[in-house]
């Protein structure tokens, strides 16, 4: 038998100094969108995720609980782990950077570093950000407020001299280069790619990677005066959960390289340059693919604790559900883009595509196979050119959605579907099955089983932004378990005619404000 490609794809793991927000929802949504598109496409897919529980940040926001960072970081990362439930992710791992197995692994790595020449101890003098946990160049920073000096970010920024342990990041720069003009598509989109490729080719300095002003973190090899730059502790999570530094195993050798790390834009710089750089100074390959996509706002303002703007995951799902929340988050803005967040945009989608289009177009062809077709999928007879258009278009749609999905344009993706949601209402408003039934009884099972067909392959495609709805709709299709994956697309899969249906019951009601 022939084994199943392997899909390793990654969320960032978040800093543990906040509860979770819309930002985190977002990333590990569009992840666990594509990992389940993979999943019904027959592939081996592990999905990462997890947080990311050193530094400076971490260590002062417990102290400001009076909690140790330990008891701090446990609560914390516990509301994380708690929102993959919330959300239904379906991660296949949930990693914690105070794990044993990624202490061990992320030592290895600094280990065959220093055995490859790649790390030496040298002094700090700079500028750092101990909200964004970075160092920040002169010609990088603004004035602010009182004689501070802000990083691009907007944090603020303090001078730091102590020794530290350096990466040799400068010697890595033309491989860098190399890397971008040989893998095109390492890093999306386009102006996120152009943006990085200008950072490199002004020059690279050495990395500061250790820390000898914080307690808090992975202590470095045979130094205990010294604990890895939290970044560096960081990156190393990806390769930990695949069985590093066991290079050799099985787990490793079958997802690493990773097919995609998902970032947000802001943590850009750390995944396509320092991140690379290390793992081909330690002999790895980097990634395939690295996507930065935009931020959510609220009323224009980055959504961030610091802002105190949050929305907040668990509201919208009280308030909206489930399937409606993380349909419209990639509907709504196209994937890379930043988008506002808006109410009004939320209800107009549920209403509007959610149940007046897909919602009301199950509820019509279902409830007339309830009443005109005994409940069983109907016999059809010979079909006319519009029912194999529409026949055509559910059949070309896994292609359309494939190809969306293998660019992360998850906004074209339901965009396709979209099409054929309304090719389906035009058709059935055309066609008028209930007057059929007086007119022309074969005709109407004919155009009812096109329907019911065409539901099939809709239910199909939305399975994985929608995955208790499309559950729900090929339920009431009596579309069997074995028969819940993208090898039952076509013809070779349809509806069985004679089978018998449940009740139809509403897939999507409307939002109604109370």
């Amino acid at each position: 038998m022939e084994s199943r490609q392997s899909f390793y794809i990654t969320t960032p793991i978040y800093y543990v100094n906040d509860v979770p927000h819309i930002g985190h929802v977002y990333t590990t949504l569009a992840c666990d969108v594509l990992a389940r598109f993979k999943r019904l496409d027959g592939f081996d897919v592990k999905f990462l995720t997890g947080t990311d529980e050193h530094g400076q940040k971490v260590e002062k926001a417990a102290r400001a609980t009076s909690l140790t960072p330990r008891v701090f970081t446990d609560n914390v990362s516990q509301n994380f782990h708690d929102l993959m439930g919330l959300m239904e992710f379906s991660n296949d791992d949930f990693i914690r950077t105070t794990e044993p197995r990624h202490m061990r692994s992320c030592q290895a790595l600094w280990n065959e570093l220093v055995s490859r020449d790649q790390i030496y101890l040298g002094y700090y003098a700079g500028w750092y950000s101990v909200r964004d946990e970075a160092f920040w160049n002169k010609d990088e920073l603004t004035d602010g407020p009182g004689g501070t000096q802000l990083a691009p970010t907007g944090a603020t920024v303090e001078w730091i001299e102590e020794p530290s342990y350096f990466f040799k990041l400068s010697n890595w720069q033309e491989e860098l280069l190399k890397l971008y003009d040989h893998q095109q598509d390492f890093i999306v989109p386009k102006s996120r790619r152009n943006e990085v490729i200008s950072f490199v080719r002004m020059g690279l300095t050495d990395l500061s990677v250790s820390r000898a002003t914080c307690t808090w973190g992975v202590p470095v090899p045979g130094d205990t005066d010294h604990v890895m730059y939290v970044w560096l502790d960081a990156l190393v999570n990806y390769i930990t959960a695949v069985g590093y530094p066991e290079t050799k195993s099985q787990t490793f050798a079958r997802y690493w390289p990773a097919n995609l790390q998902m970032v947000g834009k802001d943590i850009l710089r750390f995944h396509t340059v320092y991140w690379p750089a290390l793992l081909m100074a330690a002999g790895l390959d980097p990634p395939k693919r690295v996507f930065a996509h935009g931020w959510w706002t609220n009323q224009g303002q980055k959504i961030s604790k610091s802002s105190h703007n949050s929305v907040d995951p668990v509201t919208l799902v009280k308030r909206y559900g489930l399937d409606p929340v993380r349909y419209f988050l990639l509907r709504d803005v196209p994937f890379g883009n930043d988008g506002d967040f808006s109410h009004h945009a939320m209800v107009k989608r549920i209403n509007g595509e959610l149940a007046n289009e897909l919602g009301n177009l199950a509820q019509r062809v279902l409830s007339l196979i309830r009443r005109d077709c005994a409940a069983r999928v109907p016999e059809p007879g010979p079909r006319m050119a519009s029912d194999e258009a529409l026949l055509a278009e559910a059949y070309l749609l896994l292609e359309q959605v494939r190809l969306a999905m293998d660019k992360q344009a998850f906004h074209e993706a339901l965009k396709s579907i979209w099409k054929v949601v309304r090719s389906s209402n035009g058709y059935v408003d055309r066609q008028a099955p209930w007057i059929l039934r007086q007119t022309d009884p074969s005709r109407m099972a004919t155009v009812l089983y096109v329907l019911a067909e065409t539901l099939r392959h809709l239910a199909l495609m939305m399975a994985p932004f929608v995955p208790r709805s499309a559950a729900r709709l090929m339920d009431q299709l009596a579309v069997v378990a074995g028969a819940r994956t993208f090898a039952a697309v076509g013809p070779a899969g349809a509806l069985t005619p004679g089978t018998p249906l449940p009740r139809p019951q509403g897939i999507f009601p409307r939002f109604i404000s109370s």
